[in-house]
């Protein structure tokens, strides 16, 4: 009896995955938003959310679950994270009421500096290769941290093996490619841009992500990464500290010492994830929750609260008001964004200040309604990240982002560990007057935020995206489009979006819009001084997303998945 429940759970699963996927909803991507009474996963892969559904199935809380999907995306999804990379978490404790954030991001090494690079006749440290991978992973320790504060606050901690199996299997036995995979990787392997691309040029890209004839793989193809598995299979074994101080760690580091880099296996030995106290601000009546430095939670919540100042629903929805608002909002959190966010255990920053209401209000009087601002200086929005969000039957909540910085990170794999590092290092300055230098032992801006809307003490909201300088611009657009204009949350999460920044080798910020917006609206802010460029109708330019709303009277769970990307809202 029980082989045939599984046999008809799996079967159930495919059925809600297909409808996910293909569903009959009304809207032009065709998905429903998800519903279930006990336990609800938003992942932007597929078979990342059915291994997080499966934890909870079994009995295992939010953060178990997490972990379940965490390491299943760190294979599947490669192209965008990997436990080479960092986290950072949101966790609401449905036992003890809190709310607390994790910092699973690394540190530079104690041999890091500026003067290493200076001293090999670098002025920037590169995008790519050993030398980007300057930054301890910080990815595993935030499971650690967050597996040993559930299994001592939280019902029905799993054992390492039974979160980590699905990863493992995938690995060792492989897992289909999919489309975005297959088009990263072509990207990846492009040699128009020798610093960025053209990643082919590194051995372990090419024996790990490429076929024995060069090729990429072709989606629907299968893929393995056996020595990934290896590793999975020593931190089940061994936990989590095993990344750090047992064999792991020593390959990682002794690979990049080879290759002339400056991590050592001390830098591993000595690194560890924080818990931190997270930063919030009112909007609308709501409590809206994220991390703080060095992550960019801060601009994130800066946003809504410069817009609390503007009646959204006198605009209207998809209006030039609101667009314009929400991108001059953009302008002026960046500002503020880019002045001071650094390590806070190096620079002293003013958060309760920048987050103030009076604050907002002044950021807010400097929009003019009528015209773009100009004067704001660019910042390169590059990032490719996974979030996810995941509620237990118990009402234990997480909100959880992971990332190893560009498409497919540093570009290269550490030697017998299938790890994939990660570049987030290089976006430190070597300009010792830039809020952001590079300093040894010291964490670098983040672009990672994971964020939460609480109502009444309780979640009421979990969302997230990929997209790098994006990403706070997407979380205002969902938040907006739910709260202050009432969409659903699979009609908020599909809504068009754009994207205030620049792209590779561009030196100005653009305003890229997805093609379903009016021309008129488009017209308007190119009349307005907005540098409006238009991109595809759904594109994952501006970021893959994904809501968790809890109805706090039923206790029903809703929740969304991006068509932009592959993943799917799963439930129980």
């Amino acid at each position: 009896m029980r082989t045939q429940m599984k046999k008809w759970s799996v079967l159930l699963l495919t059925i809600i995955m297909s409808f996910s996927l293909y569903g009959a909803s009304a809207g032009a991507a065709n998905r429903p938003t998800t519903m279930a009474p006990n336990g609800i996963v938003t992942t932007p892969h597929y078979l990342a959310s059915a291994a997080a559904l499966e934890v909870l199935q079994n009995g295992g809380n939010a953060v178990d679950a997490a972990i379940a999907a965490q390491a299943t995306l760190a294979v599947v999804y490669p192209q965008y994270t990997g436990i080479g990379g960092d986290a950072f978490w949101l966790i609401y404790n449905a036992k003890t009421k809190e709310i607390k954030a994790l910092n699973a991001s690394g540190r530079s090494g104690e041999q890091t500096t500026i003067d290493f690079y200076k001293n090999k006749g670098f002025d920037k440290i590169p995008s790519r290769g050993y030398l980007a991978a300057n930054t301890v992973p910080g990815t595993v320790s935030g499971w650690g941290e967050a597996y040993d504060y559930a299994e001592k606050t939280m019902k029905s901690s799993m054992d390492w093996y039974d979160l980590l199996k699905r990863a493992i299997h995938y690995a060792e036995k492989g897992y289909p490619v999919t489309p975005n995979q297959e088009r990263w990787t072509n990207t990846a392997i492009d040699p128009t841009d020798q610093e960025l691309k053209d990643l082919g040029r590194f051995e372990t890209f090419r024996k790990v992500f490429l076929k024995q004839d060069g090729t990429p793989f072709k989606t629907g193809e299968m893929m393995k990464q056996k020595d990934l598995a290896k590793t999975l299979k020593r931190i089940a074994i061994n936990g989590a500290s095993e990344f750090y101080e047992g064999e792991t760690g020593k390959k990682i580091a002794a690979d990049i010492q080879a290759n002339g880099g400056s991590l050592t296996h001390k830098d591993f030995i000595n690194h560890k994830a924080d818990w931190v106290k997270p930063i919030s601000v009112d909007y609308r009546g709501y409590q809206a929750y994220n991390v703080p430095p060095n992550s960019q939670g801060m601009a994130s919540l800066s946003i809504l609260n410069i817009l609390n100042n503007f009646d959204l629903k006198k605009m209207g929805e998809g209006t030039a008001d609101y667009y314009h608002v929400m991108v001059e909002a953009t302008k002026q959190a960046f500002a503020d964004r880019d002045k001071w966010l650094t390590d806070p255990d190096f620079v002293k920053i003013p958060v309760d200040e920048l987050l103030s209401k009076e604050h907002g209000k002044k950021l807010a009087a400097r929009i003019d309604m009528k015209k773009a601002a100009t004067n704001v200086k660019p910042l390169d929005p590059k990032g490719d990240t996974v979030w996810l969000g995941i509620v237990d039957k118990d009402g234990n909540a997480v909100s959880v982002i992971q990332s190893h910085y560009f498409d497919w990170g540093a570009g290269v794999v550490a030697k017998d560990t299938g790890v994939l590092l990660q570049n987030r290092g290089s976006f430190f300055s070597l300009d010792k007057t830039n809020i952001n230098h590079l300093e040894p032992k010291k964490r670098t801006f983040h672009t990672l935020n994971p964020a939460m809307l609480m109502k009444d003490g309780k979640p009421y909201m979990l969302y997230g995206t990929q997209g790098g300088e994006g990403q706070p611009q997407t979380q205002a657009a969902l938040v907006t489009r739910f709260v202050d204009f009432g969409m659903t949350v699979q009609d908020a999460i599909e809504a068009p979006r754009w994207l205030h920044g620049r792209n590779w080798g561009e030196t100005a910020n653009g305003l890229r819009m997805e093609g379903r917006i009016p021309q008129s609206v488009m017209d308007e802010l190119i009349r307005r001084g907005h540098p409006v460029q238009k991109i595809d109708d759904y594109t994952d330019q501006v970021g893959q997303s994904g809501m968790v709303v809890i109805d706090p009277v039923t206790k029903v769970k809703f929740a969304g998945a991006d068509p932009r990307g592959e993943g799917a809202a799963l439930g129980y």
